[in-house]
């Protein structure tokens, strides 16, 4: 056992002295491994952080995954829209809003109304920009900007909103325009109101539309949530907003790739600079190598030499470029989705790990060189 230590201790000591004599060349391989380490170590962070990242991107754009009516049923419940909501899982569901549809008449002018849940609706729809405020009372609209222009309303005016309930009362309410939306889209041609106030109005409640919701989860998770959806709850059909997840998972996937080039091309990279610094010192080394050879010193003994200046090289390295790896990947974060990264514990030992066996690798060739050198070939001094 004693012997067994002091063979390890000499063979180490043996290790670093050799390191030591050529520290020029050792510190460009080191370098190379950290460089190589930090990139590879960084972009495996972001490759795993991205699809949280992104999918917070996506969600600005607004809607990804609805909820309507399906079969003979004209509107959903409140209370299974509600127990829908509670299925789905709350860490990645960023925003819900239900919404309730009504034709009316503002000036003798037709207009859709959209009673809604407002703090739901600016989760859902971020993108919009309102000029004044969103409604907080009672009696507050927040009216597009095809309204704003047609009847020419501006935010504190009040218009007064005219149609039937559903059982085919009239009613007639004076509402205040708290702002005015701006989308690009066919929402600036809706009036919207608090849900309360909808329900109110039309003397009715308990119904809604369509729930749209605001899911941050790739398409294959979206689909499978979908599927469940339908199996757990009768009457309705859960739908995915196409134009939304196609491009999700499309920039994801191409990004990915990149990340996955972007790696090959590092360790091919890594993988040349140690092997051709390794032969260099083999070279350096021939006569040396050709002296032990020829005093008994086994192939295995030699082999085992340079393989453990590589290991010491990757492991050193790999070390160092799991932490730098974290900086990199934290400063591409911030810079690009200007949200900070989570640091991964398990990336260190797989970093150490993966450098250490790409060092190895790339010291096999300079290893069957310095084993095949020939004793007295070299000591001939040819």
């Amino acid at each position: 056992m004693a012997g067994e230590m002091l063979k390890q201790r000499f063979y180490i000591k043996m290790v670093v002295s050799a390191l030591m004599r050529r520290r020029s060349r050792m510190i460009v391989a080191l370098l190379a491994v950290a460089i190589g380490a930090t990139i590879l170590s960084g972009l495996i962070t972001i490759y795993y952080d991205i699809p949280r990242q992104m999918g917070r991107e996506f969600r600005s754009y607004g809607t990804n995954f609805v909820i309507v009516p399906s079969g003979n049923a004209a509107t959903i419940d409140a209370s299974v829209a509600n127990a829908v909501l509670d299925y789905i899982p709350q860490d990645i569901l960023t925003g819900a809003a239900p919404y309730r549809y009504r034709m009316v008449k503002v000036n003798e002018q037709p207009f859709m109304v959209a009673g809604t849940v407002l703090d739901g609706a600016r989760k859902t729809s971020p993108y919009w920009f309102v000029l004044g405020r969103w409604p907080e009372n009672s009696g507050e609209a927040l009216i597009g900007q095809a309204v704003a222009d047609t009847i020419r309303l501006s935010p504190g005016s009040i218009f007064t909103i005219t149609g039937t309930g559903p059982a085919g009362e009239a009613f007639s309410r004076d509402f205040t325009v708290s702002g005015v939306m701006q989308s690009g889209g066919t929402e600036e041609a809706f009036i919207f109101m608090s849900l309360p106030d909808m329900e109110a109005m039309l003397g009715d409640g308990g119904k809604i539309d369509v729930l749209e919701c605001s899911i941050s989860a790739p398409a294959e998770e979206l689909e499978s949530l979908s599927q469940a959806i339908s199996a757990e709850f009768e009457d309705i059909s859960p739908r995915l907003v196409k134009r939304l997840t196609e491009s999700e998972g499309a920039v994801l996937t191409k990004l990915q790739a990149l990340v996955y080039l972007v790696t090959v091309i590092v360790l091919l990279l890594i993988m040349i600079c140690v092997a051709t610094t390794m032969m260099a010192v083999v070279a350096e080394r021939r006569r040396e190598i050709g002296l032990r050879k020829a005093l008994g010193a086994a192939n295995g003994d030699l082999a085992a030499e340079f393989l453990g200046e590589g290991a010491f090289i990757g492991a050193f390295g790999g070390l160092l470029g799991a932490v730098f790896g974290f900086v990199f990947a934290q400063g591409v974060a911030l810079s690009v989705f200007n949200r900070p990264v989570n640091f991964l514990p398990l990336l260190v030992p797989l970093t150490v790990f993966a450098s250490v066996l790409i060092t190895c690798v790339a010291c096999i060739i300079p290893v069957r060189s310095a084993v095949d050198v020939d004793p007295a070939v070299v000591l001939r001094g040819e």
